[in-house]
Order: C-alpha cells, then structure tokens, then sequence
C-alpha cells in the first residue's frame, strides 16, 4: 500500500521559507531525523517551485529516488524527474510509477493540494528554533479541517519533530 509522507522543516511560527522564497534561516547542519527517513522512502514529490528552487543548490540531490515534479505547464521528462501535470488523476490511478513510500517534499501549494483530495498519511515537522515573523505558511490554503493525531515526538538538539497520523 503506498503511503504518502509529509515531512518538512517549519519555523516555530509555522513558515517554511521566507517571503521570497529563501530558507536561509535553515541550519546547515544539525542533528536531526532527516537520514534515517530518507532511507526509507523510495519516491519523491515535489511542486515545481520547490523544484526549481533544489536546482539551484547544484546537483539534483534525489538522484536514488524515484522523482515527480507537479506542474501546471508541460514540461519535458529529464534523466531523475517525471513531470506530471494531473494532480487527481495521477492519485486516482494509484501512483503510477511511485513506490511504496513517498515524501511529499514541498511546497506549500502541493502541500495543500494533496491535504484537499486527502492523500497525505503523516506529517512530520521539524520545528527550527526561529521566528521568522512572516513568509510562506505551511498549511497556506488549506480549504478543509484536518485531523491529526499525535505519533511522537523527538528531540534532536535545538529541534524537535512532531509526527502525526491523518485521520480523515
């Protein structure tokens, strides 16, 4: 059964980049949850923003993964992505391609469009330790109430990870 995996850093405030996009406010390095999650997903989801965006930090660095790139546009396929331009139709044929585990990496527009048709299994947030006071919301547009229920929480160093189930 294919299990959809958000999982994303947030500032304490609940944005995930700046207004501009920019997510310097991230630390570099850190202690964190992020390599053994990694080694369990199989597959990669992204919106074309956040595509665009991973570019340019050099090389694609989900080259392992199975990738789909969600965009309005057609774009042609590349030697690690997949575009796909159907969001409900590529859900309704029970991700065609995709493994079993997939990390629905971001951004916040894909965030909500998967939450809408109700195909996100868990959320896992990193908390940063920062208030960036204004920038782009996590949950931005979310057009129906979503419940959750908490799996566990784990501190590593200054951060922390809240991992929830969807319920609904």
């Amino acid at each position: 059964m294919t299990k959809v995996l958000l999982y994303i850093a947030t500032s304490l405030d609940g944005y995930i980049a700046r207004e501009n996009g920019d997510i310097d406010w991230l630390p570099e390095s850190s202690e964190s949850s992020y390599d053994v999650f990694y080694k369990s997903i199989d597959t990669v989801m992204l919106g074309k923003t956040t595509y665009d965006q991973v570019l340019t930090f050099g090389e694609y660095p989900y080259k392992d993964k199975k990738s789909f790139v969600f965009s309005r546009t057609s774009m042609n396929n590349d030697n690690h992505v997949e575009f796909v331009s159907d969001i409900e139709k590529f859900v309704k044929d029970g991700f065609p391609g995709a493994g079993k585990n997939i990390w629905l990496v971001g951004g916040a527009k894909i965030i909500a469009s998967f939450l809408k048709i109700g195909f996100v299994d868990e959320i896992i947030t990193t908390v940063i330790p920062v208030l960036l006071g204004k920038g782009i919301s996590l949950f931005q547009s979310i057009e129906n109430e979503t419940k959750l229920e908490l799996v566990k929480t784990e501190k590593y160093g200054q951060l922390v990870d809240l991992h929830y189930k969807v319920l609904n």
